[in-house]
């Protein structure tokens, strides 16, 4: 690749569209003179000029080539989870030697003495920069940014100027979180210590979603906002670093979207399905923090009239917003609008196709409407909305249906943090909420509860997913919780990415057990999840599995007590 080819990979002149190559045929012959990029033998990526963004081009070719937006999952525990009594059992003594955690995330603080070895020296593997400008990126790295090997950090951590030899920061603070509190060293002073301690990390840095991609689904210059391709090269990343040492690795990810279809369908998903039925290979993903977002509504249309209402009211100051509408396949479903002055747009038929512009005079407010009768890799039908300069007030539509006994449907709006919290429905619906990528099947998702008082995260995502298989599928700790920030400080997060981080550490142990001393060899991601289910407390007061707590709390020593049992046997 050119040093010209490279920079339209993170030029905002170029759009980035996500290909499959044995669906987008068309698509990649027309833009055949165009740089390309590959993911893996599926997928890979094309970027071609932002002027040539045009509807038929988005949807023309599938909902899924557009890059979905991911954000952060915001933000006592190892006694709840069992970490303490495995780890102090010497035939056991799990501390996560021999396994690679991996993070695509914000970066990390490579300075900080929990990520070093007692000589000084990182234990960190590698970093992954995306954030980087460099010319002389090679296909290691996807032709963009820039890699810092052991070698280099070590060289840094000797330094009187550390980020004069690597620059890499966290600025944001979210990846140091998670991966100290997943495998961060011993701190005495502070009382914190890690799950598996003795792991290595392998660290992505995102870059931010480039400005035409912001633009497109108005996401705010001062949020952070990751767009799907990156996310896709990062993990791609890590896989390659954990076969190029033939080790294990745990993966955390703790960032999610409301956008597509919540059923663990979509170009991320379904990259996590493939990358999770590897050995040696296991994913956890955070459920996300959307319980209580009134972000989530969930419909039936009635028979009788044939139509159902929603109302949805758009804060004051709310410069644009982007809406999703996903339904059941065979049934087709269309809408119409009424403005909160009255203006009123009747009902746009479902046709292939379909996409209308519509400009609403007394409110200064436009909106793209686009029908995808069947999108392309869920099948189900899908109407995008998107607002631009939205009057305050309540918004109603209807949404109609017909074709199909099952005429339910679901509208989500943009995460928290992608949209003003005055914007929501009047009616929300707390379930179906849990973030992509974690409906997919082949990868373990947490939820967060607080391990003092037992009860759920009060923010926590729900499931189940749309089309009704379980998720979350365990709760880890996850409120309250000491963890390290930037700058060698410390303070107490929540979220169910931190629950996340603790349940990618009890992987690592897995992994430590299962494949570095030889007792399970084929561990992947599904028997992780197998692993972390057969230790699970539960509570008399609920029926599991549920759409709350999954299949209830992780705790490793019970996990490892059926496993003993279960060998006697």
């Amino acid at each position: 690749m050119t040093i010209e080819e490279k920079r339209k990979i993170v030029s905002d002149a170029y759009a980035n569209a996500i290909v499959e190559y044995n669906r987008n045929d068309s698509f990649m012959q027309q833009f055949n003179n165009y740089p390309r990029n590959i993911i893996n033998e599926k997928y890979g990526v094309i970027y071609f000029p932002a002027s040539q963004v045009s509807v038929p081009i988005r949807f023309e070719n599938g909902y899924a080539i557009i890059p979905k937006l991911y954000g952060l999952l915001d933000a006592v525990n190892m006694d709840a989870m069992g970490v303490n009594r495995v780890q102090n059992i010497p035939r056991l003594a799990l501390m996560g030697s021999g396994v690679l955690l991996g993070f695509v995330d914000t970066g990390i603080d490579y300075t900080n003495p929990i990520f070093k070895y007692a000589d000084n020296t990182t234990r960190i593997v590698s970093i992954w920069d995306q954030t980087i400008e460099n010319d002389d990126a090679t296909e290691n790295i996807f032709y963009y940014g820039r890699e810092y090997p052991r070698e280099e950090i070590n060289v840094a951590l000797q330094s009187d100027d550390p980020y004069s030899v690597v620059p890499s920061r966290d600025e944001n603070g979210h990846g140091t979180i998670l991966a100290g509190i997943a495998g961060g060293s011993a701190d005495e002073q502070y009382n914190f210590r890690g799950v598996a301690p003795l792991s290595e990390f392998v660290i992505v840095k995102l870059k931010q979603a480039k400005q035409n991609l912001r633009d497109y689904f108005f996401i705010a210059d001062n949020v952070d906002c990751y767009q799907e391709d990156d996310i896709l090269f990062g993990l791609q990343y890590l896989m390659n670093v954990a076969a190029a040492l033939k080790r294990p690795i745990a993966i955390c990810i703790g960032l999610g979207t409301n956008q597509g279809p919540h059923d663990g369908h979509g170009t991320l998903s379904d990259y996590i399905a493939w990358a999770g039925n590897f050995t040696g290979r296991g994913i956890l993903i955070a459920a996300g923090n959307e319980g209580n977002s009134k972000k989530h509504y969930f419909g039936i249309v009635d028979p009788a009239t044939g139509f159902n209402t929603v109302e949805l009211n758009v804060g004051e100051g709310e410069r644009g917003f982007s809406m999703e509408i996903w339904g059941y396949a065979p049934a087709t479903y269309s809408i119409d609008l009424l403005s909160p002055s009255g203006e009123y747009i009747p009902r746009i038929a479902a046709r292939l196709g379909e996409n209308r512009t519509i400009r609403f005079l007394f409110e200064n407010t436009i909106v793209y409407v686009d029908y995808l009768v069947i999108e392309s890799q869920s099948g189900d039908p899908l109407i995008l909305l998107r607002f631009v300069n939205p009057a305050p007030g309540t918004w109603r539509f209807k949404v109609y249906g017909m074709g199909s006994a099952n005429l339910s449907f679901h509208i989500w709006l943009p995460i928290s943090g992608f949209i003003s919290d005055n914007t929501y429905f009047t009616n929300p619906n707390p379930d179906t909420t849990i973030t992509s990528p974690g409906n997919t099947s082949q990868a373990v998702t947490i939820t967060a509860y607080n391990a003092i008082s037992k009860n759920i995260y009060l923010n926590s995502s729900r499931g189940y997913t749309k089309n009704n298989m379980v998720k979350p599928d365990v709760a880890a700790p996850g409120v309250d919780v000491l963890a390290p920030l930037p700058y060698s400080q410390y303070g107490r997060v929540s979220g169910t990415s931190v629950a996340a981080a603790h349940a990618t550490g009890i992987a690592a142990m897995l992994f430590e057990w299962g494949i570095v001393q030889e007792n399970y060899s084929s561990i992947g991601s599904v028997q992780i999840q197998r692993f972390l289910l057969r230790g699970v407390e539960t509570q008399s007061s609920y029926t599991y599995p549920n759409n709350v707590w999954g299949y209830g709390t992780i705790n490793i020593y019970n996990t490892f007590l059926s496993l003993s049992s279960t060998m006697r046997q």
